[in-house]
């Protein structure tokens, strides 16, 4: 069978600054613990001696669910809002024709 989900969903990645150029990789991730109502889709990075650094030019994926695509990007942005790495990038207008 297949269970069709209603809820909308949205994904904004975070990239490394510089990407897809030239990046710097092992910058301390900080705030994951802070996500509430998303999923952290890890992509380029990595767990080195207890810390989550940076291994990648696509870092994560933030990803959320909501009753329609405006509240799910908008739990993505307020979710980014607390995340940081050293010249973290993404874009800021994924959504906005919805």
């Amino acid at each position: 069978d297949i269970i069709i989900d209603e809820r909308a969903a949205t994904t904004v990645v975070l990239v490394s600054g510089g990407y897809p150029e030239d990046y710097k990789k092992g910058k301390d991730i900080i705030g994951l613990e802070k996500i509430d109502e998303s999923i952290a889709f890890h992509a380029g990075a990595e767990l080195k001696d207890g810390t989550i650094v940076t291994s990648g030019g696509r870092v994560m994926a933030i990803t959320s669910y909501g009753k329609t695509y405006q509240e799910a990007i908008k739990k993505s942005y307020q979710n980014i809002e607390k995340l940081h790495f050293d010249k973290m990038n993404y874009r800021k207008d994924i959504g906005f024709d919805l």
